[in-house]
């Protein structure tokens, strides 16, 4: 099975990077921005320069445009291209353990446990030992309905498998300065899924070749690019199961503030997108601007 590791950076190659690098049995692509240094080198995997990225697509590139983490959207086309399987979507400064794409439950019928809630999203956050916290893109008008669940167990065949992470865990601006966390989440509740949408992210999550077309990280929408892109996939019916922590995120500095200002569109926004992607998938575009329009069709052209 081809199995393909997808990365954005800024910087020389971190921890995180040089470990997913030395992985036999996948293969890295790290996707170059304007900032990346000229001399960015790698011992086994591929690095697609800014040049290599306009050679690809030009028109998708300027759409994207330049100096964002949107741009992984090249390294996902170029894994397509290559047959990759399973395509898992990596933060660099997300440090892997030794068990990390060990165990994928991907295209795998698994019994699982499962949670089952009226209200129109589910938290992945709220069922774990860290319930005080709530994952990025989560709606806050959810906030104090998250406990009203019902536990079964029911078996599943996952498209995606979002796992965790200990360290600094993936919150909104907002919880992350009111609680300065830093996690250990234990193995025993994992893994778990919902009958609702939930969100996940692209920083340790292991996607499906059949999700990839439709799997896009919008750009000109803040820090709820790949939020969104979940609830979008999601809403079509694709299944996410979540994993135990597989890696320790080391945060790359943030101000919080300018990420709070980033993630507002998504406290804006994110439930009554959820609720009108339930109506009608096309109905994401009257959330995204034209150009983030324009860029999604232009991406699901390389999947033909």
């Amino acid at each position: 099975m081809k199995k393909y590791i997808v990365c954005t950076s800024i910087n020389k190659p971190t921890l995180a990077i040089k470990k997913f690098d030395l992985m036999k049995d996948w293969k890295l692509v790290v996707v170059g921005d304007k900032k990346t240094p000229k001399n960015y080198r790698l011992k086994n995997g591929i690095y697609l320069s800014p040049a290599k990225q306009e050679k690809i697509d030009k028109k998708l590139s300027d759409l994207i445009g330049w100096n964002c983490i949107q741009r992984r959207n090249f390294g996902l086309i170029y894994a397509w291209k290559q047959g990759a399987e399973v395509v898992a979507v990596v933060d660099d400064d997300n440090i892997p353990y030794k068990n990390w794409g060990k165990k994928l439950f991907i295209n795998s019928k698994i019994k699982t446990n499962y949670y089952i809630t009226n209200q129109e999203a589910f938290d992945p956050i709220s069922v774990t030992n860290h319930n005080n916290l709530w994952h990025r893109g989560f709606p806050l008008q959810l906030l104090d309905k998250r406990k009203i669940y019902k536990k079964l167990k029911k078996i599943i065949k996952p498209d995606i498998q979002a796992d965790f992470w200990n360290g600094d865990p993936d919150i909104d601006a907002v919880c992350r300065m009111e609680h300065r966390p830093n996690c250990k989440f234990r193995n025993k509740f994992f893994p778990f899924a919902s009958n609702k949408v939930s969100p996940f992210n692209s920083q340790n999550t292991f996607i499906s070749k059949n999700v990839l077309q439709f799997y896009f990280l919008f750009p000109h929408i803040g820090r709820m690019d790949d939020i969104w892109a979940s609830y979008y996939v999601l809403s079509m019916g694709f299944k996410v199961i979540y994993g135990k922590a597989s890696v320790f995120q080391k945060r790359n500095k943030h101000d919080l503030t300018k990420d709070m200002l980033k993630e507002f569109i998504g406290y804006e926004n994110n439930l009554n997108l959820i609720k009108d992607l339930k109506k009608n998938i096309n109905n994401i575009n009257s959330y995204i601007p034209k150009k983030s329009r324009l860029a999604f069709l232009r991406y699901q052209t390389h999947f033909k």
